[in-house]
């Protein structure tokens, strides 16, 4: 594995000592935002995670290597070329034909957890698809979260899935979900879905001694900390579940499926909302990113 994973020299250190880090995606980068607001706001998290005391490690394959710590050339090179998108189940084939990839959050939970990183910031996890009981497409975020000892800060999941649903299956596998300042499940754009969590800290003090307890039990799996997009970047809830419901039968009738309906879906919601959706996806990701740095900051105190 030695020559296949790349701990950047900043992420190492940081490691070394027991110094907070902070993972983050690049699908963002490759598939999740236009040009050139992909680059621009994956050099934002990293300043904003370094701004909270933390050391960011962006994750993506490049040169045959799955690289914990991207370089800001990779990053743009990687915002300005047509990179893979990299689950799990792609990176033994993207890394043996040297191929640039944007992680996912499953692959970059596997990167994190291989080099030893607890605390991981993203936009929304993936879940389980509207109309899973047809077509059975449910995200391999939710199984990586069910094996996987990373803790994943994030805005929920996305509007276009079943959230009830995949609120379901995440309980079925064991994975808490931990609200943020929320007793309920946010809704990616928008802060509250209307579900109940059962699960809540006030503090990244608080979520670091869960990680704490949940690890030292030797609970296996990662943990949700469900964190709501800022209340004047979110997007109210029936206005969203209209543009979602538009955006979902367009891609249906023109055939959409697979790895496809995503992006899709998000580039259309963009269109529908005249951008708002767009600058929500940039506020909430920011906003974990913070969130993220803080909880990675507390969990390395925890050892002092």
């Amino acid at each position: 594995m030695d020559e296949l994973l790349e701990i950047s020299p900043d992420v190492e250190g940081a490691l070394a000592v027991g110094a907070a880090v902070v993972a983050l995606e690049s699908s963002l980068i490759s598939h999740g935002m236009a040009r050139p607001r992909n680059v621009e706001t994956a050099l934002a998290l990293e300043e904003i995670v370094r701004g909270e005391g933390a050391v960011p490690a962006t994750v993506g394959v490049a040169g045959g290597r799955l690289k914990v710590g991207l370089d800001t050339g990779e990053i743009e090179t990687m915002g300005s070329t047509d990179a893979a998108k990299v689950s799990r189940r792609d990176l033994a084939l993207v890394l043996a034909q040297g191929s640039m990839g944007g992680t996912t959050v499953a692959a970059t939970m596997f990167a994190a957890a291989k080099a030893g990183i607890r605390v991981f910031a993203t936009g929304g996890i993936g879940g389980v698809h509207r109309g899973a009981e047809r077509t059975f497409d449910v995200s391999a975020d939710l199984e990586e979260l069910a094996r996987t000892p990373v803790c994943v800060v994030c805005a929920g999941a996305k509007n276009i899935l079943d959230l009830a649903k995949t609120l379901e299956y995440l309980e079925t596998r064991g994975v808490p979900v931990i609200g943020y300042g929320t007793a309920t499940f946010p809704a990616f754009y928008t802060a509250d879905s209307g579900l109940a969590l059962t699960q809540r800290v006030e503090t990244a003090a608080e979520a670091a001694r869960v990680l704490e307890v949940q690890w030292g039990l030797g609970l296996a799996g990662g943990m949700v900390i469900a964190n709501p997009i800022p209340a004047d970047h979110g997007i109210e809830g029936a206005a969203m579940e209209r543009f979602v419901e538009a955006a979902a039968a367009e891609a249906e009738a023109l055939g959409v499926h697979g790895k496809d309906v995503t992006p899709y879906l998000l580039d259309k919601l963009g269109e529908l909302t005249a951008g708002r959706s767009l600058q929500a996806n940039a506020a909430l990701l920011k906003n974990n990113a913070a969130v993220a740095a803080r909880i990675a900051v507390a969990y390395a105190r925890l050892d002092d």
